[in-house]
């Protein structure tokens, strides 16, 4: 190995090389955390204040000029979140466990993953604008229902990708291992390969939270809006991203403050949601 030295002129040319990737990798990195740094600041700058007043948490939305908070569209969020992913999930791990474990290289799968992939890159507001024809319009009115149903067709494409992919990485010699036991083959995409691939399918759950909690374009043809308590998913209901919509578009200067408070309250709810689940699932692996 005496050939690999300082004076070689290949060894110089391939250290070069390196140093110049490296230096091109962490500006490039540098460069998308300078953004990011800058978009959480603004946010903490702008809407922290707001987040340390009791009132957010605990009063409705407020007519301009009047002491107010955003409860109503904290609970009407949750609401239409935990409900979208209720119905989307189940939905994204049964597709993604038929591609990966029982359609393989079949043409449906095939298809399957094309049309996956072309609605997981849909704009949003063609899923609201489609729940809005097939379901609005029929009833005639807006509702937390249709709104938590086009969350769920937003969380259904992010769920399928991610499990058709982590249930592809679980090694083939565990499933052999269960069919050479006479395991059948239900049983074995139940206690073996979902086991192997729990971290990944429930991180991609996540991610289909944090995707479908900020999303406003199809609430807005769905859910609409309601500035008073409701909770009653077959009328419209309050949500966070049209309050944030409408109070940020105002003149009025508390629901600007609102609107910043509740887009920090967003931001920092995904956040803390990925680290706590990165925590607990580094403690299960």
């Amino acid at each position: 190995m005496s050939y690999i030295t300082a004076s070689n002129p290949l060894y110089t040319a391939r250290k070069r090389k390196n140093v110049i990737m490296l230096s091109v990798s962490a500006m490039a990195l540098s460069f998308g955390l300078f953004w990011l740094a800058w978009i959480l600041a603004t946010l903490l700058f702008e809407g922290g204040s707001a987040l340390l007043h009791a009132t957010l948490y605990y009063k409705m939305t407020p007519p301009p000029g009047a002491d107010g908070g955003l409860a109503n569209a904290i609970a009407g969020s949750l609401a239409m979140v935990v409900t979208g992913t209720l119905i989307g999930t189940p939905v994204g791990v049964m597709a993604g466990t038929y591609l990966a474990e029982y359609g393989r290289k079949s043409w449906l799968a095939s298809a399957t993953r094309f049309l996956n992939d072309v609605l997981l890159s849909a704009p949003s507001i063609v899923i609201g604008l489609f729940v809005y024809s097939v379901y609005v319009a029929q009833v005639k009115h807006f509702s937390g229902w249709a709104g938590a149903f086009a969350l769920g067709l937003l969380v259904i494409p992010v769920v399928v990708r991610t499990t058709d992919d982590m249930l592809k990485l679980v090694p083939g010699s565990l499933r052999e291992a269960t069919a050479a036991l006479g395991c059948p083959q239900w049983k074995m995409v139940l206690f073996v390969t979902y086991r192997a691939a729990r971290t990944g399918i429930l991180t991609g759950i996540l991610l289909a939270v944090a995707r479908v909690s900020g999303e406003t374009a199809p609430l807005l043809f769905t859910a609409l809006n309601n500035q008073f308590w409701s909770l009653n998913m077959n009328a419209p209901i309050s949500n966070l991203p049209v309050v944030i919509f409408q109070f940020a578009m105002s003149p009025y200067q508390d629901w600007q403050r609102l609107a910043w408070g509740g887009a920090t309250l967003i931001t920092l709810a995904v956040l803390l949601l990925n680290i706590l689940a990165r925590v607990l699932f580094k403690r299960t692996t």
